[in-house]
């Protein structure tokens, strides 16, 4: 009935909700690969992302989000190993193009 619908209604705002809070950790992980020598700040903008990919994929059944979701949360896991192998100029696209991704799939 009735509930069913808020539900998804509920489910769908939070994953938009997240998947903008993941767009903004990306954003931020963006500038501070172009702004800074820092790879402590690269680190806490690859948390911030991984902390929002749990928290979609806890609240999520959607197999595009969770595809979504996998799909960012290797991207993050390989600039992790990059920046942890030396890389000082990691390549964020694939993370920029999941996180796209998963606003698409967010969006009701």
């Amino acid at each position: 009935g009735l509930t069913t619908g808020c539900d998804a209604v509920d489910k769908a705002l939070d994953c938009v909700r997240t998947a903008d809070a993941i767009a903004d950790s990306v954003t931020e992980l963006q500038q501070a690969v172009e702004n800074t020598d820092d790879p402590t700040q690269w680190e806490e903008s690859l948390d911030s992302i991984d902390k929002n990919l749990g928290r979609i994929g806890d609240q999520t059944d959607n197999a595009d989000v969770n595809k979504a979701v996998d799909s960012l949360g290797e991207a993050v896991d390989n600039v992790r190993t990059a920046v942890k192998n030396g890389d000082e100029t990691p390549d964020l696209s694939p993370v920029t193009d999941a996180a796209g991704e998963l606003t698409k799939v967010c969006t009701p």
